[in-house]
């Protein structure tokens, strides 16, 4: 949902909604007294909300509405900035709002949902892609493409079927790991995250053949890659 008083700001939000698959809009409102039933009874995840509005500020709104739902300020004043996080904010907008800043938000809305999905429910997330900024822009690239993962200091390397040159993104390995779901990726080593249903084979000195690489199970890793394969190979490995 998207609360903001200033017509030309929903409109623009709305636009944004509407070209980013992951969200679905469920209703914009520029009265925040009227958006808050709205809220409390539709309970969406996500909420754009501005700060300085008339009648109730979103400050003021963010400290109503259900837990479930995660707030992304919107506002033309960065003094805000410390008091949204009082209020367990996932992330600050500043207008001018730019789609690639938007993206960025959506990201970290999407990776904390799915880390909630992940420790409470115990299961898989229900996304089938990932947006990754590469050279600029964002990607969105289904997990069925990727082959592996291959970090190199502050960079992550995504490998992906059919396609020589890997994708090149700004993210550490560990929140890579927490974005792919744990059911059909892996860690095996401190650089490497495979698909697990894109291994062609594993040697006796537990090397994974996968895609045009050759990838070593490290020691650290190797117990929880035996339970994969005696899960798929009950009496194997």
């Amino acid at each position: 949902m998207i609360v903001d008083d200033e017509p030309l700001a929903v409109k623009l939000l709305e636009s944004f909604v509407t070209k980013t698959p992951e969200l679905e809009l469920l209703g914009s409102f520029t009265d925040s007294v009227e958006a808050i039933n709205a809220i409390k009874e539709q309970q969406p995840n996500l909420l754009f909300l501005d700060i300085q509005m008339p009648d109730l500020n979103g400050m003021e709104l963010a400290h109503m509405i259900p837990s479930e739902t995660r707030v992304i300020f919107t506002t033309a004043f960065k003094e805000y900035a410390f008091e949204s996080y009082e209020v367990k904010a996932l992330d600050f907008l500043l207008k001018p709002i730019r789609y690639n800043k938007f993206m960025v938000a959506v990201e970290k809305a999407r990776e904390w949902f799915n880390a909630q999905a992940s420790s409470v429910q115990g299961s898989v997330p229900s996304a089938k892609s990932v947006f990754l900024k590469v050279d600029g822009e964002y990607r969105q690239i289904a997990f069925s493409q990727i082959l592996y993962v291959c970090g190199m200091k502050d960079y992550v390397m995504f490998y992906l079927e059919d396609v020589r040159k890997p994708l090149i993104t700004h993210l550490t390995m560990k929140s890579v790991e927490d974005m792919l779901p744990t059911q059909q990726f892996m860690r095996v080593n401190r650089s490497y995250i495979v698909a697990l249903d894109k291994i062609r084979k594993v040697d006796r000195n537990d090397c994974i053949y996968i895609g045009d690489e050759i990838i070593h199970v490290t020691d650290a890793f190797k117990d929880a890659f035996n339970q994969f394969l005696q899960s798929k190979f009950p009496g194997g490995k």
